[in-house]
């Protein structure tokens, strides 16, 4: 059949497909009730017909106008046969759940190494130092040091970077980049078959450990660990989750099996793609608790120790209880 044919024989079939599809994406409100019962029932033996003309005009080589016409009219058929009916609500509220730590828990042995990599460097350092206290100017440069011991010094009328109350939300968007920036570093290291994962799991650890340890040497005790005690249960997990993640990647790039070694990485980012959403998730609100709650001075240190000691639990008993039906 010549192309003129064709297109004069079922123009009409597009025609209305594509008044059915228009109308499929009318809100609620505007919804014709009657033509939407009637499309319920004949709209997937159109949508079929659909794609068995788009297979013809392709086999048949007509033109590149007629294909594309037909193209559209088929992705816009398995738009609405197939998208998600789920609320966006239950959709998150089931990844909370059930997804994350599910997933979180399939990859328990490369979460128990990427644990191991930044809290025991960060807890080897702290030690090193207090016992040989110059050590920390070989981590630190001594003008990071400065910075660091003003930023925690008990004369501040506020805890961390020095800024007006005003600027909250602007020091909430600067801690969003810098811990989403260490987060997404651990995580792409990865694919240089875990090695830069790793690198960034014992820098961040000796870099954490030599500045908790230096500043509580020198008396600055309160007023740095009230600072970080509300957010570090956000932050350090997300960045051995990160860590974890990569270092997944990272071994299914060094063992692929019988896949290609491509196609072992591909299958395994798809695999943790839940903890990057989840890591992302935690280190946002680790930046909104480090903005409006660790920089405040007015808790008293024991309030802030026991939301903090309080967080940690809550991250023990997520980690370890929620999805547990989810995990293979």
């Amino acid at each position: 059949m010549k192309q003129e044919a064709f297109e004069k024989t079922y123009g009409p079939v597009w025609e209305r497909f594509r008044l059915w599809s228009d109308e499929l994406s009318k809100g609620k409100a505007r919804r014709d009730e009657q033509l939407h019962e009637e499309i319920a029932v004949q709209f997937p033996v159109l949508y079929r017909q659909i794609c068995h003309h788009l297979s013809l005009a392709r086999a048949r080589c007509y033109s590149l106008g007629l294909q594309q016409r037909l193209n559209e009219l088929a992705l816009d058929g398995h738009r609405h046969l197939y998208r998600s009916r789920t609320p966006y609500l239950s959709a998150i509220l089931r990844f909370l759940a059930n997804d994350f730590p599910a997933c979180f828990r399939d990859h328990g042995r490369f979460m128990a190494v990427s644990a191991l990599l930044l809290f025991g460097t960060m807890l080897g350092m702290g030690i090193a130092i207090q016992m040989k206290p110059d050590l920390v100017f070989a981590m630190l440069d001594p003008g990071t040091v400065a910075s660091v011991e003003a930023m925690y010094d008990p004369a501040n009328r506020v805890l961390g970077r020095e800024r007006e109350s005003t600027d909250n939300i602007v020091m909430f968007g600067f801690y969003i980049y810098n811990n989403v920036t260490i987060g997404f570093q651990t995580f792409a290291g990865g694919l240089a078959f875990g090695l830069g994962s790793m690198f960034y799991l014992v820098f961040n650890g000796l870099s954490i450990g030599a500045i908790a340890s230096h500043l509580t040497g020198v008396g600055y005790t309160e007023t740095f660990w009230t600072f970080v005690a509300g957010h570090s249960s956000f932050e350090l997990t997300a960045i051995m989750i990160f860590g974890g993640a990569g270092l997944a990647i990272g071994y299914a790039a060094v063992a692929p099996g019988r896949e290609s070694r491509w196609q072992a990485i591909r299958n395994k980012t798809l695999q943790v793609m839940p903890l990057v959403y989840g890591g992302a998730i935690m280190l946002l609100i680790a930046a909104f608790i480090e903005a409006y709650w660790s920089s405040t001075t007015w808790p008293p240190a024991t309030v802030k120790y026991s939301v903090g000691l309080a967080l940690w639990a809550v991250h023990g008993i997520y980690f370890g209880l929620m999805g547990r039906r989810e995990s293979r």
